[in-house]
């Protein structure tokens, strides 16, 4: 494997009237292989090598084309490799420090994007940066103070300072990339939804205003909606290396697909809805400490289990998920998802219905209507795709799901109200945060470029936006679990009516 930095000890003679090589070829030839040298470096020669007695460690960085010499230290420090993986998120920037020898995880720390100051939704980032230069590197910046800080969390924890990382990989979907990169997303989001770039060169730490001496990667993106963080779900799966047909889905505000095999690669996007993170829903709220991760029945009583044992202050989306198929299954829900009348002991407010689940906290029929539109969203995708590509759901053999979301959603819920399909669970896969496992194997071996490019040839796109008949397919997709009950016989089975 090649790793995307190397590290290696060299013993040299210093320079003699008989041998007065510089400096420069002196370390190549020890090297044997012709490196160049960033300038920092080559400032750096005429203290450090006589210090180090012409005893050091030479740090090479990968610039997409061959290796350049970016640090050098006295003495052997080869056992002190380090580099960043990072999953660059709308919501939160996700960073892993890793051990370039063992392929370790030495930190991992996360902290929210800075961005969220200029829109909690996307779409009012993209505009306020519309037209606007300024306002772009305004926004750039504040991508860029996420990831020192979240780079500055993890030299706290370890005490390894980031000149030692020696590369960066960095995966995120379309808008996050060029947003990172300083490029006008506009182009994402409106006609013909063609992005600037969708693949991208090795750049240097300090072109983009990061403190490293390495070089940073960004995962190629497939279309405005498809971004790298899926190419790196694919990578982290290993679903394109398998001779079994599986499915990869990240939801969110936007839901990404991916169904095929090392045969062939199908791949769709469309928008899904922020109710899946926690937005549409009056009390909705991302995962943090007082937010509602899980919910049971007991004795017809709702029994929550709160993040951070505090006092709830909201649902995040797999509390949602739970709520909805507690009551559903407890028969307060209809299959149309409406409060059944007599059910409950409801509070009622400007003409809608909501059940009470804690202190001040309702969840009222026009959360859940809202969150049932985004659930539609995400099985009509799986739907539709898998019948454009004339294959069943049961010959499915994985069914992967992406993201936070995906991590900490209980599988029986999500198949009681129709968000996953009804296979055997054990079929069903919690990839956690694939994007970042990705980007850690990419700098581990970099060879997995041309495999991602290999999927990017091989990969068709479907824009589930442009299909004519996803509106319609949406509205079957509507019913808990959906209209067709045959497609859920383990849920048919709970239920009465």
């Amino acid at each position: 494997m090649r790793t995307m930095s190397r590290k290696i000890y060299l013993e040299m003679n210093p320079p003699t009237e008989e041998d007065p090589r510089p400096d420069t070829q002196r370390i190549r030839d020890a090297l044997g292989e012709p490196v160049r040298f960033s300038l920092s470096v080559l400032r750096q020669l005429a203290v450090v090598l006589p210090d180090a007695a012409w005893k050091i460690t030479a740090t090479l960085g990968y610039d997409g084309a061959g290796w350049e010499v970016i640090r050098l230290e006295k003495g052997n420090t080869t056992a002190e490799h380090y580099a960043v993986a990072v999953d660059l998120g709308s919501t939160t920037v996700c960073m892993r420090l890793v051990n370039m020898q063992s392929g370790s995880v030495v930190a991992s720390e996360s902290r929210f994007n800075r961005q969220i100051a200029y829109g909690e939704d996307i779409l009012n980032r993209v505009f306020y940066c519309r037209n606007h230069p300024e306002h772009l590197e305004e926004v750039r910046q504040a991508t860029l103070e996420s990831f020192r800080e979240v780079m500055d969390a993890l030299t706290d924890r370890t005490g390894i300072p980031a000149e030692a990382f020696s590369a960066m990989v960095v995966s995120g979907n379309t808008t996050m990339i060029h947003l990172f990169l300083g490029l006008d997303p506009f182009a994402v989001f409106a006609s013909p939804y063609a992005p600037h770039a969708c693949d991208f060169d090795f750049y240097s730490g300090s072109s983009l205003g990061l403190d490293i001496p390495g070089y940073v990667y960004c995962v190629p993106c497939r279309a405005n909606y498809l971004g790298g963080d899926i190419l790196s779900g694919l990578i982290a799966t290993g679903l394109a290396e398998r001779e079994e047909i599986s499915v990869f889905l990240d939801i969110g505000t936007n839901g990404e697909l991916v169904v095929g095999n090392r045969h062939f690669l199908l791949a769709g996007a469309g928008a899904a809805g922020p109710a899946l993170e926690g937005g549409s829903v009056s009390t909705g709220m991302r995962a943090k400490t007082g937010a509602v991760s899980k919910v049971t029945m007991e004795d017809g009583k709702l029994r929550l289990h709160v993040i951070g044992d505090t006092k709830p202050e909201g649902l995040c989306g797999s509390g949602i998920v739970d709520l909805l198929s507690v009551l559903f299954l407890g028969g307060i829900l209809d299959r149309m998802g409406k409060f059944r009348d007599g059910a409950w002991d409801y509070v009622e407010q400007d003409g809608q219905r909501g059940v009470c689940y804690g202190e001040g906290l309702v969840l009222w029929q026009s959360d859940v209507d809202a969150f049932l539109r985004t659930k539609a969203a995400a099985n009509t995708m799986v739907d539709y795709i898998l019948e454009y590509a004339g294959i069943p759901m049961d010959q499915v053999d994985r069914f992967y799901v992406s993201g936070a979301f995906g991590t900490h959603l209980d599988k029986e819920s999500a198949v009681s109200i129709g968000l996953y399909p009804d296979l055997p669970r054990d079929r069903i896969v919690n990839a956690g945060n694939s994007s970042l496992e990705g980007a850690q194997k990419l700098l581990m071996n970099m060879d997995r470029i041309s495999d991602i490019q290999r999927y990017l040839s091989a990969m068709e796109y479907i824009q589930f936006g442009a299909v004519t008949d996803f509106v319609s397919r949406m509205t079957a997709a509507l019913a808990i679990p959906h209209t067709d009950l045959e497609r859920y016989p383990s849920v048919k089975g709970k239920i009465t009516s």
